[in-house]
């Protein structure tokens, strides 16, 4: 139920961002038959699967924040990213590091073998998690000139630590699609 009421929250909170820039933006007229945009906002399918909100920068820098969801775990990661243009016309390549904290339970499934039923028997442990962690990014990404979509495949290493003490390595392959404004 807490799990819920967090994701409530989260969820509000990238709207109001997200709403916040849009305002902020009111005045200045959508480009969308070209190959450039200023914000996108879309989804990404991958280890860190979720919303994600890009921002680029008039020097070719953006800011990526993704906002996981995993059952009973959420996370939110941050990523500072260069772009660079591919030489291909709507076609750029980016790379970048940044930081996610993910909070939520893990399971743990232990077995046991009963020999007088001849059974295998097994119990789950759920423990409350909370993990943080440094993330790199190498990508390409593709807007549409036409309409006001972009799409990208990636890949984000990370390694993180949790209050357990276990420590993770993941490469975190990923795609997305992405509406531009």
């Amino acid at each position: 139920m807490k799990t819920t009421i967090n994701f409530k929250k989260m969820l509000m909170v990238l709207m109001i961002a997200v709403g916040s820039e849009a305002k902020s933006q009111a005045d200045v007229q959508p480009k969308i038959n070209t190959y450039d945009f200023k914000n996108a906002i879309g989804l990404r399918a991958g280890e860190t699967s979720g919303l994600t909100f890009k921002h680029k920068f008039n020097n070719g820098n953006a800011f990526e924040g993704i906002v996981s969801f995993w059952p009973y775990t959420i996370g939110v990661t941050g990523l500072y990213e260069k772009n660079m243009s591919s030489g291909v016309a709507g076609l750029n390549w980016y790379f970048g590091g940044g930081a996610h904290v993910n909070a939520g339970s893990m399971y743990r499934r232990y077995y046991l073998y009963n020999n007088a039923r001849d059974k295998n028997v097994y119990y789950v442990e759920r423990r409350d998690v909370v993990a943080v962690g440094v993330d790199g990014i190498l990508g390409v990404e593709y807007k549409f000139k036409p309409v006001p979509f972009a799409v990208s495949a990636d890949i984000k290493p990370f390694i993180e630590t949790n209050n357990y003490g276990y420590t993770f390595l993941a490469l975190d392959p990923s795609v997305g699609i992405k509406f531009t404004f």
